[in-house]
């Protein structure tokens, strides 16, 4: 059975916007980040999705336990960060339309904070903000079958993915089928939907604006609650998404295309290359630019300069691959 849900003209909107941001992603090969990008953002991702859920520790303090170092903080916000660390540093490892999948993901970021993770909740739970309840989820044994219909709904509809993947993340929120960590885990699992899909979306850290909008968020969450659809969450979570590609767009246009078109152009190349060669990845790029880059990849000891002017070509340093 489909969920609910209106595909509006707001949604075409943001669909066409995000589809054209993927594609400038994929031409300007920032799809493919330095691992020092890819780790800075992994920490944005696990320190927004987790300070919603009201973890206290700060980005250097998950920066040193990714590192293995010691951190002085709440024995609950340590282990959370730990758990979070090993879900997102083996993301490729889970399946986004496989439900054992699912909850071996929940299964190890809930480990040691609620009694049995990974298994669905076997009681009734309710959302209290303040003195109202704001959510009453689905009774408890309805859980596994609305699960099983939401996997196939992921797997057998024709849908684009952008929405699916909103979707998902809203029917994890309405169903609410754990005790605890919904939130996270219809969070993370909306970015592995996406990334099967656009490798960008693995260290996109979109959630990193969620935190930023929370109050939308949960507004967003609630509006789509009322009106029985979750139409308005898919609005808000496509402007999410949209506007946090055109971040990614400006920040690695203004900083890292350079870096971007070396650590790429290194890994589809054959060992001995020229300047023409690099330039007929890039085809958008000057001579000059050309140079300038090799040079620059030179000084890095990424690359050895041989032959002179015409005869000039680059071979690639065993360490540097």
């Amino acid at each position: 059975m489909k969920p609910p849900y209106d595909i509006t003209q707001t949604i075409l909107k943001l669909i066409t916007s995000i589809s054209e941001k993927i594609g400038e992603v994929n031409a300007n090969y920032l799809n493919k980040q330095s691992p020092t990008l890819r780790k800075q953002n992994k920490i944005k991702t696990i320190h927004s999705s987790l300070q919603i859920e009201g973890n206290t520790l700060s980005q250097e303090q998950i920066t040193a336990l990714i590192e293995n170092k010691r951190v002085i903080g709440p024995e609950k916000d340590i282990t959370e960060v730990l758990n979070a660390i090993k879900v997102y540093e083996n993301l490729e490892s889970f399946k986004a339309t496989d439900e054992k999948s699912f909850l071996t993901a929940h299964q190890i970021m809930m480990k040691g904070l609620i009694a049995k993770p990974g298994k669905y909740r076997t009681e009734s739970v309710g959302i209290v903000k303040g003195l109202e309840v704001a959510h009453v989820a689905p009774p408890f044994g309805n859980v596994p079958f609305l699960m099983k219909d939401l996997f196939t709904y992921l797997k057998k509809s024709d849908e684009i993915v952008l929405i699916k993947s909103c979707v998902f993340h809203y029917e994890t929120e309405f169903i609410h089928p754990f005790l605890d960590g919904n939130g996270r885990i219809g969070r993370l699992w909306q970015t592995i939907i996406l990334m099967e899909k656009y490798p960008v979306f693995e260290f996109l850290p979109f959630e990193t604006l969620i935190n930023k909008t929370q109050n939308e968020y949960y507004e967003s969450l609630s509006l789509s609650d009322k009106s029985g659809n979750s139409t308005v969450f898919i609005e808000y979570m496509l402007q999410v998404i949209n506007q946090s590609l055109g971040e990614l767009l400006n920040f690695n246009n203004r900083t890292l295309r350079e870096i971007d078109r070396i650590e790429y152009f290194l890994k589809i190349s054959s060992n001995q290359f020229t300047r023409k060669d690099y330039m007929n990845v890039f085809k958008d790029i000057s001579t000059t630019t050309a140079s300038r880059d090799l040079k620059k990849a030179t000084d890095l000891k990424l690359i050895t300069m041989q032959g002179k002017d015409n005869r000039t070509f680059y071979t690639i340093n065993s360490y540097s691959s």
